[in-house]
């Protein structure tokens, strides 16, 4: 199976918006339809040297990782990559398309000059915690996250 990482054109992000709402925990909350404002997300994601990347496979997009760099305050002012919205069609995940989508957002982060990557996994995703911790990334805080 011939996978192509790449960032979202704006053709792509139907299709990206289900498989979010594949892998959400709430996808009551994803619509397909609202084209421009997840269009919009992409624009100020890349505005801030970040990006979207979609997972390809036979002309389907099929996996998508939203890479935003920021200025930490910390480490002097240090770049920092945060990953969000990781998502692979769940009848594809196990297959190495995850492993793809997050080494081509790590090479992003890394020609951005971040000196970390990190991300957060709801508790109750212990298949994902099993796929990042395979991949590199560490256990090293517990997330917290209040509704507005």
């Amino acid at each position: 199976m011939e996978v192509l990482i790449r960032p979202i054109a704006l053709g792509d992000v139907g299709q990206a918006s289900l498989v979010v709402r594949g892998g959400s925990l709430t996808p009551e909350l994803e619509n397909e339809e609202k084209v421009d404002a997840y269009w919009h997300a992409v624009e100020e994601t890349r505005r801030r040297r970040g990006d979207v990347l979609v997972a390809q496979v036979a002309g389907e997009v099929v996996g998508v990782c939203q890479v935003l760099v920021f200025p930490h305050f910390q480490h002097t002012g240090g770049w920092c990559c945060e990953l969000e919205s990781v998502h692979v069609r769940s009848d594809l995940r196990g297959r190495g398309i995850g492993a793809k989508l997050l080494a081509a957002a790590e090479a992003l982060a890394r020609r951005e000059g971040c000196y970390r990557m990190q991300l957060t996994s709801r508790n109750v995703r212990l298949d994902a915690h099993r796929f990042y911790e395979a991949h590199g990334f560490q256990l090293t805080s517990q997330g917290f996250k209040k509704g507005l």
